[in-house]
């Protein structure tokens, strides 16, 4: 029996529908990522088999997060969608705990870093999916290896926002995230090191995920509208690759998706075939509904994630913080330029100087002020407020990022604590 064909005008009409799904900003998420080490001897690699034995552990524990494994043997919890800020903080720290428990049983360590400071790109997964995603990236350079396998970050996810518009409206809170998020890059850099030595760049994440591919890791134009943008960026990215039971799974190269729509080979796509290329493409914001902020580094300490999660919750979802926010960051938007997030000239400087840059420093001091203020009205406790506080004293005021402080842990140290 023939599947019936899918078109090219059902798939635009499904990508504006389901991207970007309006109403009142409730919900909150967070997914923290991080790197595995040697407890006693973090430059040391882990070996594959002590890996899979702690994450066997692992996923007996009773979690409310999900719990996954990135291609080259990083953690990551995704929270469920949260009523509130504090309920996703205490969820994950819940969950964060138990994790840190069973991992120290076996001489593990989860280390808050953009990037890997020690160890090349080594694969710990092997299936269908990442070797066709290796293979698609090796045709640029190396540096898809290094985001698969060495980087780790903390997203924060957030709904869309109304349909109408004002600072808590979907279409000014998708322009703002892609400001807000050069300041994010700036105040959070946390990846110096890589392979052994210190990069030009303080988020060598951010510059590594810029490089991966010419287009999958782009913003749509800012200028448009945020649902047609979207549905054409989707449309004409390139495949990376067509799923099969049999034989590995590639894409003649150049292929996009609206070609693939049009021409019906190497086989007709369907709807799933447009749902799995969605997950093959990562900008720097991603709307899957609701909003995916993915340019935060992941950050040091046990307790570290919470701050970005608090600071971009506020700025987002408190409409006197989100209107002082976009005041801050609108005249960034002359300094990005035409071209699309992360590889415009404010992007990059964000990446490359963080808050070193003082216009970026200007803006990252007005919107944590914002978020301090904010918090309180959000729910959040005095610990993380207190927390919040103590970052923005500690970095902010002086225009210093993460990375600015923090050289890479010595043989022998808990990277975690």
């Amino acid at each position: 029996m023939l599947t019936r064909q899918f078109t090219e005008t059902e798939a635009d009409d499904l990508l504006r529908c389901i991207c970007f799904k309006t109403g009142p900003p409730r919900a909150v998420g967070v997914e923290v990522e991080w790197l595995v080490h040697d407890l006693h001897d973090p430059h040391l690699p882990v070996q594959h088999h002590r890996l899979a034995a702690a994450y066997a552990s692992l996923r007996a524990l009773p979690l409310r997060s999900a719990l996954t494994v990135e291609p080259g043997g990083q953690l990551e919890l995704s929270s469920l969608p949260a009523d509130s800020l504090m309920e996703c903080i205490d969820s994950v720290a819940a969950d964060l705990t138990a994790v840190r428990a069973a991992l120290r049983a076996r001489d593990l360590t989860l280390t808050g870093l953009g990037q890997d400071p020690w160890q090349p790109p080594r694969r710990f997964l092997h299936d269908p999916r990442y070797d066709a995603m290796e293979a698609h990236f090796d045709r640029t350079g190396p540096a898809g290896r290094a985001m698969m396998c060495t980087s780790a970050s903390v997203q924060v996810c957030l709904d869309a926002g109304y349909e109408e518009p004002g600072p808590l409206g979907f279409g000014r809170r998708w322009r703002l995230a892609h400001l807000l998020g050069a300041v994010l890059v700036a105040a959070f850099a946390n990846s110096p090191w890589q392979e052994g030595r210190r990069t030009d760049w303080r988020s060598s994440r951010q510059a590594v995920w810029t490089a991966i591919d010419p287009v999958r890791s782009l913003a749509p134009p800012l200028d448009a509208e945020p649902r047609a943008a979207w549905a054409a960026h989707v449309l004409d990215a390139p495949v990376m690759c067509v799923r099969s039971d049999e034989g590995p799974w590639d894409a003649p190269e150049g292929l996009t998706f609206r070609e693939w729509l049009r021409t019906g080979e190497p086989r007709r796509p369907t709807r799933e075939d447009l749902d799995y290329h969605l997950t093959t493409l990562f900008p720097p914001v991603r709307p899957r509904g609701h909003l995916e902020l993915r340019m935060i580094d992941a950050q040091p300490g046990e307790d570290g994630w919470i701050v970005p999660l608090a600071v971009t919750t506020a700025l987002f979802d408190d409409q006197e913080a989100a209107e002082t926010a976009y005041r801050a960051v609108k005249s960034l938007a002359e300094r990005a330029g035409s071209p699309p997030a992360p590889r415009n000239p404010l992007w990059v400087d964000a990446a490359r100087s963080g808050l070193t840059d003082p216009e970026l420093r200007e803006a990252a001091e007005i919107c944590f002020a914002a978020a301090i203020e904010a918090l309180p009205r959000l729910g959040a406790t005095p610990e993380v407020r207190r927390a919040v506080a103590a970052f923005t004293d500690r970095y902010v005021a002086r225009g210093l990022s993460p990375a600015d402080t923090s050289p890479a842990p010595a043989p022998g140290k808990d990277t975690s604590s």
